[in-house]
């Protein structure tokens, strides 16, 4: 790949999982981990840290402190990533549901995107491993958003992203109030609002291997409130000025 990149990876009890991801991020040249680790207890970010050695200056871990949640440990993550010198800053989840086979295509397209989401809703896109009812909560989820949200991309909830470094940092990162999944919806919302161009990629999402899945009812009732929120919140309505500058 000709574009630098570093993937943000926020973690809670996923030792079995990130020395499996990190080897298959650590295939792509110019590709570098950022894993921002909210106090596990199973002592993910010590096995981070040996992973640090075994690949020096490819593998840092941010080890949190205060309150936990999903969004809190992006914006820890985001805002340390968009002060390094990489060209694409990345999102994925460290359960191995995002294939890093797929992450160049993912970097590739940003040359004509702000923001390009691996999607598992346009054709090529795939889901394996989830049952019915919840391959239709998704489905439900994203008509819903896009409904309210009047945001265009098929899949609003994918966790599997790449930013133009430039886009990420014009984001207001301190002002977001999400916290639970529904900060990939706020995100996507404030990039569309401020003209990012966004894009979609296909992408196979797997079922997790190991560990248990973090979405609790707390998680889905502040995702059917978000869009909500955003459509109602003046300081994302505003249309800011085009990222034309900093292309």
């Amino acid at each position: 790949m000709s574009l630098s990149a570093l993937v943000i990876i926020p973690t809670y009890n996923e030792r079995k999982n990130i020395p499996l991801l990190v080897s298959g991020l650590m295939a792509h040249d110019g590709v570098r981990v950022l894993v921002v680790d909210d106090q596990s207890p199973d002592g993910t970010a010590a096995v981070t840290e040996d992973l640090g050695r075994d690949y020096p200056g490819r593998v840092d871990v941010i080890r949190r402190t205060g309150r936990r949640g999903f969004g809190r440990s992006y914006i820890d993550g985001m805002q340390k990533a968009v002060g390094e010198p990489v060209d694409v800053l990345c999102q994925m989840d460290a359960d191995l549901s995002h294939d890093p086979k797929q992450l160049p295509d993912l970097i590739a397209a940003t040359a004509d995107a702000d923001l390009v989401i691996g999607s598992r809703y346009i054709p090529g896109g795939a889901i394996v491993n989830w049952p019915m009812r919840r391959k239709i909560l998704s489905r439900v989820a994203n008509t819903y958003i896009r409904g309210v949200t009047r945001l265009s991309a098929r899949d609003c909830t994918s966790g599997y992203r790449c930013w133009r470094r430039a886009a990420l940092a014009s984001l207001p990162l301190d002002r977001f109030f999400s916290d639970g999944y529904s900060f990939l919806v706020e995100m996507l919302f404030v990039a569309s609002r401020r003209g990012c161009r966004i894009a979609e990629v296909p992408i196979t999402f797997v079922e997790r291997r190991e560990g248990e899945s973090k979405v609790s009812r707390a998680v889905l009732v502040e995702s059917a409130i978000t869009p909500w929120r955003l459509i109602a919140n003046p300081d994302t309505n505003v249309r800011k000025e085009r990222l034309d500058s900093v292309r």
